[in-house]
């Protein structure tokens, strides 16, 4: 037993603590790895952002281009079925009449809201 305390002992005197200086080099090559890690990861992000966001970009363009073609299948639709009650022309002229009232609405709406927001950035500009 006397034998068994003295290898334990002897052990616990082999066994040194790392210094000072020893534990702030292991700090900076964890840190180092880690801030290689981290720019591997968010350089995947990026790649990864990039691919998906070409075909976001393709089917919303897909989407643009479908949507387009059903607004003239449904204008040309409004007018072949107006044309016995007003007539080829009356019918072009009520759609057409129409669809130039929707654009000035929707223009005039943008315009307010130009307007409305460019005096919100104007008063933000002037109270900073």
């Amino acid at each position: 037993m006397q034998q068994s305390d003295q290898d334990l002992a002897t052990i616990e005197h082999e066994v040194e603590e790392p210094s000072l200086v020893e534990e702030l080099r292991q700090l900076a090559e964890e840190g180092r790895v880690l801030a290689q890690a981290e720019f591997a990861f968010q350089k995947s992000r990026a790649a990864y952002a990039g691919a998906e966001s070409k075909t976001i970009s393709l089917l919303l363009a897909f989407a643009a281009v479908l949507v387009f073609f059903s607004l003239m299948a449904l204008v040309t639709g409004t007018v072949i079925a107006l044309g016995p009650l007003l007539g080829p022309w009356g019918a072009m002229g009520a759609v057409t009449l129409l669809l130039l009232l929707i654009a000035a609405t929707c223009a005039f709406s943008a315009r307010t809201r130009v307007t409305r927001m460019m005096a919100i950035l104007s008063d933000e500009k002037n109270a900073g």
